[in-house]
């Protein structure tokens, strides 16, 4: 018998559930006569928490973006809870596609290139089938430095991400922490990130997996077909 199939993460239920529901329950339900600020911001956050839960308890992976974005949503219920500046909701939507950028450059001086768990790897690629070409060419030397090339396109999907996520915020986030009206734009920014940041993002990363596949088509003679996993 072959083995179970991992679960995939559904996009369309991660979708509604990390950004749509949030946003209509801080946009609609923030006010003093439903949930108010501090329920209302405790429900929305929990939607998104108990999914990356229930995903990691489904899935049993949990990685460095996983913890981030964990973290991410800790530090949003912080700031609205504790009253503080909105300036740093900014700063916190920047900081953490930017650890992560930096997270994908560093991690070239180690010997696990976060480009490999991207986008080079056995869920996606024929990782064996690629790497037995490559020796038989004589081609792993080119093909690093093509993950060289690939880590910097994917480092900046995140700073760009990070730039676009400052703007955001500050464009958008003004009340006082703790009030309706800052549950409502936080509500607003939460609908505008996929749109507004995401898309752009996508993008440079799709360009990034273009890039990698024309690379190793090239440097081992192999079709798309051999190279993906269907």
């Amino acid at each position: 018998m072959s083995a179970t199939a991992e679960p995939r993460e559904s996009a369309l239920l991660s979708l509604g559930v990390n950004i749509a529901i949030p946003a209509v329950i801080l946009m609609k339900l923030s006010g003093e006569e439903t949930l108010g600020p501090v329920g209302g911001l405790l429900l929305a956050l929990a939607f998104p928490l108990g999914y990356g839960v229930w995903d990691f308890h489904r899935r049993r992976e949990w990685n460095f973006i996983s913890v981030l974005g964990f973290v991410s949503i800790l530090l949003t219920g912080g700031i609205g809870l504790l009253q503080l500046d909105p300036k740093w909701i900014a700063v916190k939507e920047a900081a953490v596609p930017g650890v992560i950028g930096l997270a994908v450059l560093f991690s070239l001086y180690t010997r696990y290139p976060i480009v490999r768990t991207f986008l080079y790897n056995d869920k996606i690629i024929r990782v064996a089938e690629v790497d037995a070409a490559l020796a038989e060419r004589g081609n792993h030397p080119a093909f690093e430095r093509t993950l060289v090339h690939a880590s910097w396109m994917l480092a900046a999907s995140f700073f760009l991400s990070s730039l676009l996520n400052f703007v955001l915020a500050k464009l958008i986030v003004r009340s006082p922490a703790g009030t309706t009206a800052f549950n409502e734009e936080l509500g607003r920014m939460t609908a505008l990130s996929y749109p507004v940041i995401v898309i752009p993002s996508m993008a440079i990363m799709i360009i990034t997996m273009w890039y990698l596949f024309s690379r190793i088509r090239g440097l081992t003679g192999m079709d798309l077909e051999q190279i993906l996993k269907t």
